[in-house]
């Protein structure tokens, strides 16, 4: 009797341990929505494609590329344009969320006339940034802008025209927000943008 005990204990830990496996293999969600607009579909939900990156397996394997991110921006003041390209092509790699490289190959791609590069590098950028100005107007807690990275709060904010001059952390109803405060470009008024964080630190 224990011994068959001791055989079907052995056999649930065998089929837990073998759906388990299954289930890391799954496709994320992120990889199918990455390939489509890989491929030029631009008809995607870009807050989705967002949001299922900061849960994907591809996330979590992806490798540090601040070295890229600060080349990508050299090369461009520099106008080295290809090197430009090269450093965001590794940053988008890992991250294709990543708007600062997007953004980078528009303008290397168009200074290059490689028009058709630059058109989707473009697109890209706005959907991104549109689905991020679309979740909130900042000027509460209900309507906070929603984000996936410190990163886009500070986008939002200079698509906005303000300098960042203070933050701080708010918690409420199990919830975590960024209260930025920041200047207007053409005066000293303060003005206060909350982000509700989906992102973990």
């Amino acid at each position: 009797m224990l011994h068959k005990t001791y055989t079907l204990l052995v056999l649930v830990l065998l089929a837990t341990l073998a759906a388990a496996g299954q289930e890391e293999k799954k496709p994320s969600e992120y990889a199918p929505l990455l390939a489509r607009v890989k491929s030029g579909d631009l008809s995607i939900d870009f807050k989705q494609l967002r949001f299922s990156y900061m849960e994907s397996p591809e996330r979590h394997a992806a490798k540090d590329t601040d070295k890229q991110k600060k080349e990508m921006f050299q090369a461009l003041k520099t106008k080295d344009y290809k090197k430009a390209i090269q450093n965001a092509d590794v940053v988008l790699e890992s991250e294709f969320v990543d708007l600062d490289a997007h953004n980078v190959e528009q303008i290397a791609h168009q200074e290059l006339r490689e028009e058709e590069r630059a058109r989707f590098h473009k697109a890209v950028v706005q959907g991104l940034l549109r689905s991020i100005m679309d979740s909130g107007d900042g000027k509460s807690m209900e309507t906070a802008y929603i984000v996936i990275s410190v990163h886009e709060e500070y986008v939002v904010l200079q698509v906005l025209g303000l300098r960042p001059s203070g933050q701080s952390v708010l918690h409420q109803n199990g919830h975590s927000y960024d209260l930025l405060e920041a200047k207007k470009q053409d005066s000293d008024a303060t003005v206060k943008t909350l982000f509700q964080r989906g992102y973990s630190l």
